[in-house]
């Protein structure tokens, strides 16, 4: 028969250490054993499980273990779990210091309430005075009804340090569960935002509610699934298979950004050789002789890249535009990149926002941004005109001009009208402009330009009955005289047209040049972004 365990004399040092213990033991365990289970049998980490993924073992430090809530209001006075349903703290990650917050589904559905909110609001501010990036795992039913405005309020104070700390710290946000009401606005504020696939949901309004007001049936999964924000509404930067692989690409992602706007990117430098190689040679014939024929663009960044490693964001969204990140001499860089494999490359309203909502993350956190173009022009159509292409594809000018980063560019092909201009150009301010040999730099191509042209030629042509014949002549006349890299070239828009299986060596040899680069913007207290 086994002993009845002895009462704890608090009037003693070992009591109070003992007593210290049991409530670690306590808050450690705030959920219920059967709300863990119910978490596991859903596939989904608990929130303590999920800080010990992400940060380096034994690195974390907790804040706040021991808060409670104070409220009264529908019987809560009866359950005050330690730590209010949100774990806090900070560590490290591959050795750099991060603060982290974690919302357990496990403590009142891990609804936010005051108590809560304070503890996100207090490691916020420490992460901004301390200048190191913050993570925010997002597991939750939203706000704590029985606490009524104090959660509204707390809502809106982690809104207002989301802003403060934009373009000062790199913020992250892990759906890993329901994130639902005013709550999604945090994660939209935030750098980058990484949801699991079939377990992670975000939405203003729930299913219930849009039956209820439209008549509309539509499933969660559908309206905020990771699928759906990954590919639709671009909310989201990355669809993880499970939490494990979404931990993974957040830590893959602080490895290429600063802990803080003051600081540079962390590198790890290694001089490149730059000789062309075999593997470089291939870019020599990767064009197509026909310029309607697309190529995979993802084959030129990967052979201008360190080993060939590119880290992309949104990859599902707007893929006719490519962003991501990757290393040149081991220095972070980010890339913009035009996809001649979707809609011939050409810019739309969803491309234009993704890439400059991209350019204005590297140029905040001083990474360097290479853009590889390849445009024949933006998406026509009265849909893109409806929605504004106009106002938000200047989102994307206004991103480049802003940037005081270095900036290198590379024409692969096509650069026509307006969108070269967007592209990173030298009306822009790039520091570097390198143009292929195949590169075709003009106003519209040859087809719609003769049209324009020759309009009384064609005509009196096919009246003749030799119109493709004049029309092949004049197309032919147009490409030999306008469409190259030459006459951009002569202008000095273009700084070199150099050999395809010689563009990492530009690159390498322009980035260190470009490492000591200092530009400023005329003083102002904020510019008026097209929103």
């Amino acid at each position: 028969m086994s002993q009845p365990s002895e009462p704890i004399d608090m009037h003693t040092t070992a009591g109070k250490i003992a007593d210290l213990q049991r409530r670690i033991d306590e808050a450690t365990h705030a959920g219920s054993s059967r709300a863990v289970e119910k978490q596991h049998a859903k596939g989904k980490l608990t929130a303590r499980e999920r800080v010990a993924l992400l940060l380096d073992e034994g690195s974390f430090v907790e804040l706040d273990e021991f808060a409670r809530h104070r409220s009264t209001n529908f019987g809560l006075e009866k359950t005050r779990p330690y730590g209010d349903g949100v774990v806090t703290g900070y560590g490290t990650v591959d050795g750099r210091p991060v603060a982290v917050f974690s919302q357990d589904f496990t403590v009142f559905g891990g609804a936010l309430g005051e108590v809560y909110g304070q503890k996100i609001i207090k490691v916020m501010d420490f992460a901004l005075k301390t200048g190191c990036p913050v993570i925010g795992i997002n597991d939750s039913g939203g706000a704590r009804i029985q606490e009524g405005v104090s959660a509204l309020g707390m809502y809106g104070e982690i809104f207002r340090r989301n802003v403060h700390a934009s373009g000062v710290i790199p913020q992250i946000s892990l759906v890993v569960g329901p994130c639902a009401g005013g709550a999604v606005y945090s994660p939209a504020i935030t750098d980058f935002t990484v949801m699991v696939d079939q377990t992670s949901h975000m939405f203003i309004t729930g299913p219930d509610v849009i039956k209820t007001v439209t008549g509309e049936d539509v499933g969660f999964e559908e309206l905020g699934g990771a699928r759906t924000h990954n590919s639709t509404s671009g909310v989201a930067h990355h669809m993880a298979g499970d939490e494990k692989d979404a931990i993974e690409y957040v830590k893959s992602l602080l490895s290429y950004l600063p802990s803080n706007n003051l600081s540079e990117p962390p590198a790890f430098p290694e001089e490149a050789d730059t000789e062309a190689s075999d593997a470089d040679r291939e870019l020599d014939v990767l064009i197509p002789d026909s310029a309607n024929q697309p190529y995979d663009m993802h084959t030129v960044i990967e052979h201008v890249l360190d080993d060939a490693e590119f880290l992309e964001t949104q990859s599902l969204f707007a893929p006719n535009i490519l962003t991501g990140f990757g290393r040149v001499e081991g220095h972070p860089v980010g890339v913009v990149a035009n996809q001649p494999m979707q809609f011939a490359g050409c810019l739309d309203i969803d491309a234009s926002e993704k890439a400059a909502r991209f350019v204005r993350t590297c140029d905040a956190f001083n990474i360097p941004v290479l853009t590889f173009v390849d445009v024949p022009g933006f998406l026509p159509g009265t849909d893109q005109e409806y929605n504004g292409i106009i106002r938000r594809g200047a989102k994307l000018i206004y991103a480049y001009a802003e940037a005081t980063v270095p900036l290198i560019t590379v024409i692969t092909r096509k650069a026509f009208g307006g969108a070269y201009d967007v592209m990173g150009s030298k009306h822009l301010g790039a520091d570097l402009n390198l143009a292929w040999p195949t590169a075709q730099i003009a106003v519209m191509g040859a087809q719609g330009a003769v049209n324009i042209l020759h309009r009384r030629a064609i005509a009196e042509a096919e009246e003749a009955g030799n119109a493709e014949e004049t029309r092949a002549r004049l197309i032919a006349e147009y490409e030999d005289t306008l469409l190259n890299p030459y006459t951009a070239a002569e202008r000095g828009y273009i700084d070199a047209v150099t050999m395809p299986s010689e563009t990492r060596a530009h690159v390498v040899k322009g980035l260190r040049q470009l490492r000591t680069k200092r530009e400023s913007l005329p003083p102002k207290k904020h510019g008026n972004i097209p929103l």
